[in-house]
């Protein structure tokens, strides 16, 4: 049975945020919110946690995982970022776009494209999000919530719970926090591509 908090979406207390990190260190798979909407997380060094998030997602080794990172600066560590990648990096981080990079060699190769050795990145504009990564001091392994046959994330906390609660060991509370998952755009080799369209505005990269 998954623990649950309830944590202020703008001022997030610091007790409920430490213990929260505490089951991400712990080796735990967590839902919590991002600026998008809800998310899978769990430490980026953890091969047990990494392969139930994608057994609960039914993902295959092909899908580009994502790395939650605090800060532009971070995501440069975790990533090969060419000088027209920063610029769009910078003009729309934080927000809700994941951006598809490839990786370097701080990334482990259980989270790479085994192909393109890719990695998902992106910034959150959501101060629990960005409380779980300044406690944690590192990137979150992160998926969107979006369960196997459907569509659309999971939004409604209740209906996460039900379906989650013996798959995950905790759920974070805080309310509303999207409807749609994040814009995927892919900068590989100094091309911009959409991938995936959501909350976040495609426009620029068209």
């Amino acid at each position: 049975m998954a623990q649950y908090l309830e944590i202020h979406p703008q001022n997030p207390e610091p007790r409920l945020i430490k213990q929260a990190v505490k089951v991400l260190l712990a080796g735990g798979v967590i839902v919590y919110p991002t600026d998008s909407t809800y998310a899978l997380g769990c430490h980026i060094g953890d091969k047990d946690a990494i392969e139930r998030v994608r057994r609960i997602r039914q993902l295959d080794d092909k899908h580009n995982l994502t790395l939650v990172c605090p800060d532009l600066s971070s995501i440069a560590t975790y990533a090969k970022v060419p000088n027209s990648a920063y610029r769009l990096l910078k003009a729309y981080t934080p927000g809700a776009y994941t951006f598809i990079l490839t990786a370097t060699a701080e990334v482990p190769r259980r989270l790479m494209h085994p192909r393109r050795k890719t990695i998902g990145l992106r910034v959150p504009n959501h101060t629990v999000a960005q409380a779980l990564l300044a406690e944690l001091g590192e990137p979150i392994m992160s998926t969107s919530l979006i369960l196997p046959g459907e569509a659309e994330p999971l939004i409604d906390i209740h209906e996460i719970r039900e379906r989650l609660e013996h798959s995950v060991d905790l759920i974070i509370d805080s309310g509303s926090c999207g409807l749609e998952a994040t814009t995927v755009i892919d900068l590989v080799d100094g091309t911009v591509e959409v991938v995936r369209v959501g909350k976040g505005d495609p426009t620029p990269f068209r």
